[in-house]
């Protein structure tokens, strides 16, 4: 509570990620339809607290700044898939009218409460930044994202050092057992098959 006796709201979690945009109402009685970022959206599934920003912040606005169509933290009653995006239903969002109002909004998620993963699962937040090496233990670069092909992603391997230029600016390597021979996410670190050549 503060000075005027009206609930606080939750403190911004240090380790908030951006997992979807409310892009619309859904039906009339309230329900957000939402797009997700990740092609699997069990952390924005499994969530029920979800953080909000406006489309062009990072962060939401101090209490005093922000607009009252823009609440710091939407408490999800129910959430579910339809089709390729989700729908969920949050308290203090009754109408369509007030789902509307939420059109655009970014949703972020803290990390620490993202479903655990299975051995040999890993979140793509979790790789991007990581070292990459290869049997012989020559450094490759670092992982600056991942592509999805559908069959399988894809890291996208940025070289260390000056910016590079043609085919030296990126490597791209198949996320599967048989290029990767291990990923540890303690020292930040994937060994690979691949070699200098590729």
């Amino acid at each position: 509570m503060n000075a005027e006796g009206v609930a606080a709201d939750p403190a911004w979690p240090a380790d908030a990620l951006e997992v979807g945009r409310i892009i619309d109402a859904w039906g009339v009685k309230g329900w957000l339809k939402v797009q997700p970022f990740a092609a699997d959206a069990k952390a924005l599934l499994g969530s029920r607290r979800w953080f909000i920003a406006p489309a062009e912040s990072t962060a939401p606005a101090s209490a005093g700044a922000r607009s009252a169509r823009y609440p710091a933290v939407l408490e999800i009653t129910e959430a579910k898939p339809h089709g390729d995006v989700v729908v969920a239903r949050a308290e203090g969002v009754g109408d369509r009218a007030a789902a509307e109002a939420l059109r655009g909004t970014r949703i972020f998620i803290a990390r620490s409460n993202f479903p655990a993963t299975a051995a040999d699962e890993y979140y793509w937040v979790d790789l991007i930044g990581l070292a990459v090496i290869n049997r012989q233990g020559d450094r490759l670069g670092t992982v600056s994202g991942l592509l999805d092909t559908g069959p399988h992603s894809v890291l996208r391997i940025r070289p260390d050092g000056p910016e590079p230029q043609g085919e030296e600016a990126e490597r791209l390597i198949p996320f599967v057992a048989a290029y990767v021979d291990d990923v540890d996410l303690a020292q930040r670190r994937i060994t690979v098959d691949w070699g200098l050549d590729f």
